[in-house]
């Protein structure tokens, strides 16, 4: 298969190559997924995609196009760099456009163990699917099911660059999810847990979906409001990783070309407190984001984004590296730059420390829309959860909003003991000091 894909991509390069192209970064994909939803014990849904696809970027000077297409004979492909040749003749130039040198391609490819040969069959899926809404069901509390879903996905792709790189990797994965309501009437909620892996071994318990998201549905029923006022906020380790994320889109090399981050003159500055350190490791064996060699044809590395603290660099593209007068990170894409696996790592305070520390407060589960201004770092959310009195979890609450900025909610971020790798940006539960509360 990822030879095919690579005499696909291959024959396009070739073909525009002939036509005048300087440079070509061509693409082949092949993927194919099941997914199967069960509600109140019945199949609702089985959905089963196939697509193969080449996308195709050519460069002539310093002005590029792009184009893809579903047609792989030899005659559409060599279509498809014709339009894309021509096209690319009327383009704009771009002065950071471009392939990279062949001395800064990826030379050994790791093994990473990306794609699983056991893959459950569509009748694996329907029991497993069946079993975790049916523990959910079980929960004392719960009144119905809002359904459960399990799914399986492999890819393959094949990348050849006009610089000599041409390599290609397979992805498998599976996932489990199943979401109840608890309660009746204006008391009723919501709620939820999801597994997923590369590899079917890897996968949690059905039966442990299940329960897990009937019994966090029972804790939300009745929830109340509280009153507006600043207070000490911890982030459940499942809404967490978007405080990451909020950090990663920051620190984005295209973001910090074009002026548009909070953090645009943060480097080599200490934006969190000196105890923490957030590392990106693209070759974890099985991660959900693990990648042998970036978009562009480069090594991925181990590297610390934040070091102590301190801002280390930049997500980097080849074409935001050259904006930045930088060395290219091997963190390119078809989109731009990009992180694997990142994540950062567990406190010394167990989750529950965290909470016997606080007076009042409140813990964050769920959180609802975003109102993020990438330039200022003012930060919005809506949320829910629980409120903390004394050292307890006391009651519900919902309908509220959480805002800070994230200058300021980095500097005082205490992660707590529970990190867990349950995808691509992973953070344990994270204490966060001084957010305001708009309530009642």
């Amino acid at each position: 298969m990822i030879d095919d894909l690579i005499a696909l991509a291959g024959e396009a390069v070739a073909h525009a190559r002939k036509l005048g192209a300087d440079a070509v970064h061509a693409v082949a994909a092949d993927g194919r997924s099941t997914e199967i939803s069960i509600l109140d014990g019945k199949i609702e849904q089985v959905e089963q995609a196939e697509a193969r696809d080449i996308s195709l970027k050519a460069f002539v000077g310093k002005s590029s196009a792009s184009i893809s297409g579903s047609v792989l004979t030899k005659d559409a492909i060599h279509r498809l760099a014709e339009n894309a040749v021509r096209m690319a003749k009327l383009a704009t130039p771009d002065p950071y456009a471009g392939v990279a040198d062949p001395d800064q391609l990826a030379r050994d490819i790791p093994e990473l163990d990306l794609a699983a040969n056991d893959l459950p069959d569509p009748h694996k899926l329907e029991e497993i699917a069946r079993r975790a809404e049916a523990a959910g069901l079980a929960v004392k509390g719960v009144t119905k099911s809002s359904g459960a879903g399990a799914s399986r996905s492999e890819t393959s792709v094949g990348i050849v660059i006009s610089n000599g790189f041409a390599q290609g990797y397979r992805r498998t994965g599976v996932g489990l999810s199943m979401s109840a309501i608890a309660g009746e009437g204006l008391g009723m909620q919501r709620d939820y847990d999801y597994s997923s892996a590369i590899h079917y071994v890897d996968l949690r318990d059905p039966e442990i979906i299940g329960r897990t998201a009937g019994e966090r549905a029972v804790e939300r029923v009745n929830p109340r409001k509280v009153k507006s006022q600043s207070v000490p906020v911890i982030y459940d380790r499942r809404v967490a990783s978007g405080l990451i994320g909020h950090l990663l889109g920051a620190i984005n090399g295209a973001a910090v070309a074009r002026g548009t981050s909070f953090l645009k003159e943060a480097m080599g500055q200490q934006i969190f407190s000196s105890d923490i350190t957030i590392f990106e490791d693209p070759h974890m064996l099985r991660g959900h984001g693990s990648r042998p060699f970036d978009g562009e044809g480069l090594a991925c590395t181990r590297r610390n984004l934040i070091a102590d603290g301190v801002l280390t660099g930049w997500i980097l593209d080849l074409r935001a590296a050259r904006q930045l007068g930088l060395a290219p990170t091997g963190q390119g894409s078809r989109g731009g730059p990009s992180t694997a696996n990142v994540f950062l790592p567990a406190g010394a305070e167990t989750p529950e420390d965290q909470i016997k520390g606080i007076t009042q407060g409140l813990y964050v589960t769920e959180l609802i829309g975003s109102s993020i201004n990438n330039v200022t770092g003012d930060y919005s959310r809506g949320a829910s959860g629980f409120w903390i009195e004394n050292g307890e979890l006391t009651y519900p609450v919902s309908e509220i909003t959480i805002a800070g900025n994230l200058k300021e909610m980095f500097r005082t971020i205490r992660p707590a003991s529970n990190l867990e790798f349950r995808s691509s940006v992973s953070a344990p539960n994270c204490l966060v000091e001084g957010l305001t509360i708009a309530g009642l």
